[in-house]
C-alpha cells in the first residue's frame, strides 16, 4: 500500500516537470487584495498589510523561494452601492473581484505561482476566475469553516464573502440571478473538481447544494474519524482521477481553530488544529501541482489582544511557507555540500 502511495505523489511530482504552465512552485507572485465588502465587519481590509508586516516575503526568500510582490490592488470605491434584492455591496464586490481576476492573470502570464492575500472570501471569486482564465481548467481545494455556497437568492444574510462557490461553479450557473457588475464573471469549475475540507458550519440550504451536487466534503467530522493524513491522500487521489488539474487552494483562516487563528470575522469553534492546517499545505505543494493560493480573512480588528493577531498572522504566513515547500523535518538547498576543514 505504501509504495503505491509513493509512486502517485511521485507520478504527480514527474508530471509537474512536464507541464510549467501553471508556474514553478518555487516562484510566487503576491498580490494584496484590502477588500472587505463582502462581509459587514471592519479591518478585513488591513490582512494583506498585516500578513506581510510578519515578514511573510523574507521568510519565503530565505526558503530559497523567488518572490515578486505585486503590491495591492487598487479598488476604488464604487459610489452606487445599494442591495439587490438580499445581497449587500453587489456592484463593489463585482467590480472589485473584475480587477483581481485581471492582477491574478498578469501574475500567471509572468510564470509565478499566484499567492492573494484577502480581504475577505469574496475575492475567491476574481482570484479562481484569473487563475482559470489563465491557465484552464482547475481543481480546487476549499479549506474553510464555511461552505460559502449559497447563492444571492439562498443567502441568509446577504453577504457576500459567503457565496462565492455559487458563483464559479458550471452546475449552480442557472440559479445564480444576473447581477451589476457581475457580467465579466463566467463559472469555470466542475463541482467535481471541487474538494471542501473542515466544514462544520453550514446552512440549511448549503447543505442541500453540496448533496445535490455531490460535492466531495471532509467535514470537521471525516477529518476527525479519518484523521488528516488519510483526508489529504484521499483528496489528491480524487482529484487526480481524471486528467490532473492544476491545484486552486483556497484557505480561509477561520478553517483553523479560533484559539489559533482568533483575529478572523466568523469564528467557528472545533477547527483544524495548527498542524492539521500546516499538513494540509505541505501535501498539497508536494503534489507540484499547486498552482495559486489564496489566504483570506484575516482581520487584525477582531484580534482582542496583539498576541492574538499575531497568532492568526503567524499561522497565515506558516501556511503560505508549507505551500512552498518548506517542510517541518527540514529543507536544505539541493547544492549543499559540508565544508571540510583546511589541512
Amino acid at each position: 500500500m505504501q509504495r503505491a502511495r509513493t509512486t502517485t505523489l511521485r507520478q504527480l511530482v514527474r508530471l509537474h516537470h512536464h507541464h510549467h504552465h501553471h508556474g514553478d512552485a518555487r516562484s510566487a507572485g503576491i498580490i494584496g487584495a484590502p477588500f472587505s465588502k463582502g462581509q459587514p465587519r471592519a479591518g478585513v481590509d488591513r490582512g494583506p498589510d498585516v500578513i506581510r508586516a510578519a515578514g511573510l516575503v523574507r521568510r519565503l526568500q530565505a526558503q530559497g523561494c523567488v518572490v515578486k510582490d505585486y503590491g495591492n490592488v487598487d479598488f476604488e470605491e464604487v459610489v452606487l452601492d445599494e442591495m439587490v434584492g438580499r445581497v449587500r455591496s453587489v456592484r463593489a464586490v463585482g467590480s472589485a473581484n473584475q480587477r483581481l481576476s485581471e492582477a491574478v492573470q498578469a501574475v500567471k502570464r509572468d510564470g509565478h505561482t499566484s499567492v492573494m492575500l484577502g480581504g475577505d472570501h469574496s475575492l475567491a471569486m476574481g482570484s479562481i476566475h484569473g487563475h482559470a482564465a489563465a491557465v484552464g481548467e482547475l481543481s480546487v481545494v476549499w479549506v474553510d469553516a464555511h461552505a460559502d455556497i449559497n447563492t444571492p437568492l439562498t443567502t441568509p444574510t446577504g453577504n457576500m464573502h459567503g457565496q462565492p462557490v455559487a458563483h464559479l461553479l458550471h452546475e449552480l450557473r442557472s440559479k445564480i440571478p444576473a447581477l451589476p457588475n457581475f457580467s465579466w464573471l463566467k463559472s469555470c469549475v466542475h463541482a467535481r473538481d471541487l474538494v471542501y475540507i473542515g466544514l462544520r458550519d453550514l446552512d440549511p440550504e448549503e447543505h442541500y447544494i453540496l448533496k445535490m451536487l455531490g460535492v466531495k466534503v471532509f467535514s470537521m467530522t471525516q477529518v476527525d474519524r479519518l484523521g488528516v493524513a488519510r483526508v489529504m491522500e484521499e483528496t489528491c487521489d480524487f482529484l487526480s482521477d481524471r486528467v490532473k488539474k492544476p491545484i486552486h487552494l483556497s484557505y480561509d483562516v477561520d478553517a483553523i481553530d479560533p484559539s489559533v487563528t482568533p483575529a478572523t470575522g466568523t469564528p467557528v469553534v472545533g477547527g483544524l488544529t495548527y498542524r492539521e492546517g500546516i499538513y494540509i499545505a505541505e501535501h498539497l505543494s508536494q503534489t507540484g501541482l499547486l498552482s495559486g493560493v489564496d489566504m483570506v480573512e484575516v482581520n487584525p480588528l477582531r484580534g482582542r489582544t496583539d498576541q492574538e493577531v499575531q497568532s492568526t498572522t503567524g499561522t497565515a504566513v506558516d501556511l503560505l511557507l508549507a505551500c512552498f515547500g518548506r517542510l517541518r523535518e527540514g529543507n536544505h538547498p539541493p547544492d549543499y555540500h559540508l565544508p571540510t576543514p583546511p589541512s
